[in-house]
């Protein structure tokens, strides 16, 4: 079974598991990496250590990742996968932690888990002949996880360091979304940082594919820290707008007495283009009209038929208050599945309806995100976001915190 591009091989405790197919080549490497150095048992004794040696230390990884999930999954948190792939691996937790130490806790549960591995490990090579093949392995491998450990507690996103880091300023200043910011900031730093010292490593002392894999490192870091800043910019955004900051008023107000015939005649003859009609009379709004119900009514009616005898209800139609956050209309579009939302004024009135596409114009104006019309226009069509733009994900990390 695939997920995009990635293969599951699994569940575990409920979750997902999957490789990236550039997993299988960081496996090839370490396991040359491990084979070189075991050489002195011969050939086949070494290259069969190294890839036992490499399925380890991925097995260390997934126990990691594990660490993290189980401490999500605890405090009610959906895990949607745990990914092995090039730069080891990520747990998808769907959302929040709802307090700073529900954060930290959640953060800090995979190095505890690298270094618990690391402690027993150590214990463990008192157990076996120091001289031996199987000592040096389970050494090494207690090695492994203690760097495991160290290397994500370094304080920046999207290291698990910089998760703490996050928990604690949000500790400290009350912002979880100015914390998300610092913590990128600082992993932005590092990852500069890395790259600079990548190049230097190649300079000064020619090992090539050292100072390469920690300019990869450093890319990595960079460009994940941007997602993490990006992602919250859009989250604080939504979390201040309302369901009026984005509505649209492009809808028609008819008359609920004229006949499904006057109507068809004056509206839907004369447009090329989907409307959408609200009936009304004696100055009061009766409710919604469907274009559908018309065609499955007989045309034999149309003359004696009104529009107010067809109508759907305000109370019978998705409708939210002019109030209403706009992550709570995102939310509802993408849970009830609706390719639109009628927003009521105070009064009771239609103020205006909202569908996916002005959610997003709306984002796009606040943000100064460069999306064309034709993308919009898209979205009003297909009923659906970008993948690119998860705004159902994000408006519901916001709704649930």
């Amino acid at each position: 079974m695939q997920d995009n591009q990635n293969w599951q091989i699994g569940t575990l405790f409920g979750i997902p598991l999957f490789l990236d197919p550039l997993w299988f080549v960081i496996v090839a490497l370490a396991t040359l990496n491990f084979g070189f150095t075991y050489q002195q048992w011969g050939n086949l004794i070494a290259w069969s250590a190294g890839l036992v040696m490499a399925l380890l230390l991925f097995t260390s990884v997934l126990l990691h990742e594990l660490g993290h999930s189980l401490a999500a999954q605890s405090q009610g948190i959906k895990v949607n996968s745990i990914t092995l792939f090039f730069f080891g691996g990520i747990a998808a937790i769907e959302e929040e932690s709802k307090t700073p130490g529900k954060a930290f806790q959640v953060a800090i549960a995979g190095p505890a888990v690298s270094i618990l591995l690391f402690i027993l490990l150590n214990l463990g090579s008192n157990f076996t002949d120091e001289n031996t093949l199987l000592n040096l392995m389970v050494r090494d491998l207690a090695r492994i996880n203690l760097v495991v450990a160290l290397f994500n507690l370094i304080p920046g996103l999207p290291l698990d360091g910089g998760q703490v880091l996050k928990a604690a300023i949000w500790k400290l200043t009350g912002n979880r979304f100015q914390a998300v910011h610092w913590a990128a900031q600082s992993g932005k730093i590092l990852g500069y940082s890395a790259i600079a010292l990548g190049f230097v490593i190649d300079f000064l002392t020619q090992e090539l594919i050292t100072g390469l894999w920690i300019v990869f490192l450093g890319w990595f870091a960079i460009r994940n820290a941007n997602t993490y800043d990006n992602v919250t910019t859009v989250q604080e955004t939504l979390s201040k707008l309302v369901a009026a900051d984005a509505m649209s008023r492009d809808f028609r107000v008819v008359d609920a007495d004229q006949s499904l015939r006057e109507f068809a005649d004056i509206y839907l003859l004369d447009t090329s283009s989907e409307q959408v009609y609200f009936a009304a009379s004696d100055g009061r709004y009766r409710g919604l009209v469907k274009i559908d119900d018309l065609r499955t009514t007989q045309r034999s009616e149309w003359e004696t038929t009104t529009l107010q005898t067809i109508v759907h209800s305000l109370d019978s139609i998705p409708t939210v208050n002019e109030s209403t956050p706009l992550a709570e209309v995102i939310s509802k579009l993408e849970d009830e599945q609706l390719t639109q939302v009628t927003i009521l004024s105070p009064a009771g009135a239609v103020a205006g309806i909202i569908d996916r596409g002005d959610t997003v114009k709306c984002l796009a104006q606040k943000l100064n995100l460069r999306i064309s019309e034709a993308e919009i226009k898209r979205i009003k069509k297909e009923g659906s976001f970008s993948p690119s733009l998860q705004l159902g994900v994000i408006a519901k990390s916001i709704k649930e915190s």
